[in-house]
């Protein structure tokens, strides 16, 4: 096992491994969510009703958030036993083979249900990877670098979300705008896919160069490795653990929201060119590349949870007039309201890895960060799109998806408040369990 001490270099190149993951990572997540949104319900569930398809190309993006707490189990339990690095350079390869795989998937018309069946598998897979990729990500660089500029450092594995998204929304963007929409439908579709074999080929030559985490190295040459990092962390650290599930489902329903399902509402609800909502998004993820680690560092001086705070209870209060200016059908008052939404989103997404990585000691870290994080995932942004298409169904109505929204992010704020006491204890000698 190749380890490091702590120096600038060390911390470097585990920062740009991070980076360069969760990049390619996000941007076959986001790649899917956005498709999903657009073709899939004709290329894999035609001869549905309109709705009705867009539910069920939303359940197969579902499928893949329900995986990663599985592999968040399966990759949180070698990450604590064999190492950080070897978890990342699987998960990477996990994810970059199952998209390529989705591209090159038959339609419907040309496999019948078992096209819609090895979509759901490959799902799977990606949710998998995903599952093992985040906690890994967060944990190499926090383990290479120091306590007083963890959110700073941290948000480099953060960035992934928003550089994801921009690759994945700007693809999209071109191939859409270029192609007619039969073509997009009938092929266009795939190329987004297909290009993440470019990314993992550079992302597997950065991370394979990286060394394991200094921390991990020190707990293996003591002998100190948990055999059982999940036994241990449900037995010792149950409420760090739910701490990290509530903080982040709200943090999840607000993203997965105003930037997933406003592509729907605007091209679908409201009739509007889709171009309009994914202009929107774009802007909105090149602003994150700035806010994120601008909020993470806040979070260094000011704290983890002050900062968060801005950002959940200023979210929640967004989320009616957020649907006010969609409903304008204006394109400037539609980029204006997503990009705001991003905004508050990413006060909490900043300071969100040093967060829970906090929670956690270096035995049981892979497992818990995975966990907490992965475990949200499904009750946040795996079933934010399903439900929120359900309402506006049910309610014809707008504002009965941003009460859902306000609903997810005052649970969160009720989570964040809670740590402040935890962390308190915790601080005094007070063992939390």
């Amino acid at each position: 096992m190749r380890t490091a001490e702590r120096t600038p270099r060390t911390l470097q190149r585990a920062v740009w491994a991070s980076f360069a993951g969760t990049t390619l990572e996000w941007y076959d997540f986001f790649v899917y969510g956005a498709v999903a949104a657009l073709a899939f319900n004709k290329v894999f569930f035609p001869g549905h009703d309109p709705t009705v398809g867009l539910l069920l190309s939303f359940a197969t993006f579902a499928v893949g958030f329900f995986a990663r707490p599985f592999g968040a189990l399966l990759f949180g339990h070698f990450g604590d036993t064999l190492g950080r690095k070897r978890v990342l350079v699987a998960t990477m390869l996990l994810m970059g083979l199952a998209t390529v795989g989705i591209g090159l998937l038959p339609s419907y018309a040309q496999a019948g249900v078992v096209s819609a069946y090895l979509l759901v598998l490959l799902r799977l897979l990606q949710g998998i990877a995903l599952g093992g990729e985040w906690g890994g990500a967060v944990l190499i660089v926090a383990e290479h670098g120091e306590s007083s500029r963890r959110g700073l450092q941290t948000s480099w594995a953060q960035l992934g979300v928003p550089v994801g998204n921009l690759l994945s929304v700007g693809v999209l963007a071109i191939v859409s705008g270029v192609l007619s929409d039969s073509d997009f439908v009938s092929w266009g579709w795939r190329i987004p896919f297909l290009l993440s074999a470019v990314l993992v080929l550079v992302g597997l030559w950065v991370r394979t160069g990286i060394a394991e985490s200094p921390e991990f190295s020190a707990l293996a040459a003591d002998g100190a490795v948990a055999r059982r990092p999940l036994v241990d962390l449900i037995r010792d650290h149950r409420k760090p653990l739910l701490i990290a599930c509530f903080v982040r489902i709200g943090t999840d329903v607000a993203f997965y929201i105003s930037t997933l399902f406003v592509l729907t509402y605007v091209s679908g609800t409201l009739g509007l060119d889709k171009t309009i909502a994914l202009r929107g998004v774009l802007i909105a993820s090149a602003i994150q590349i700035v806010l994120i680690p601008w909020f993470a560092a806040l979070s260094d001086r000011y704290g983890r949870q002050r900062v968060f705070l801005i950002g959940s209870i200023g979210a929640a209060l967004w989320s009616a007039p957020f649907f006010m200016l969609l409903d304008t059908r204006e394109p400037m008052l539609i980029t204006v309201s997503i990009c705001v939404a991003v905004t508050l989103w990413a006060l909490m997404y900043g300071p969100l890895a040093a967060f829970i990585s906090e929670l956690f000691p270096v035995r049981v870290g892979y497992s818990g960060v995975s966990l907490g994080f992965q475990l949200a995932g499904i009750f946040g942004g795996g079933l934010a799109p399903l439900i929120a298409t359900a309402l506006l169904r049910q309610f014809h109505t707008p504002m009965a998806v941003a009460v859902y929204v306000a609903g997810a992010l005052i649970l969160t704020t009720v989570a964040v408040v809670y740590s402040f006491s935890l962390r308190t204890r915790a601080s005094h000698g007070v063992t939390v369990t």
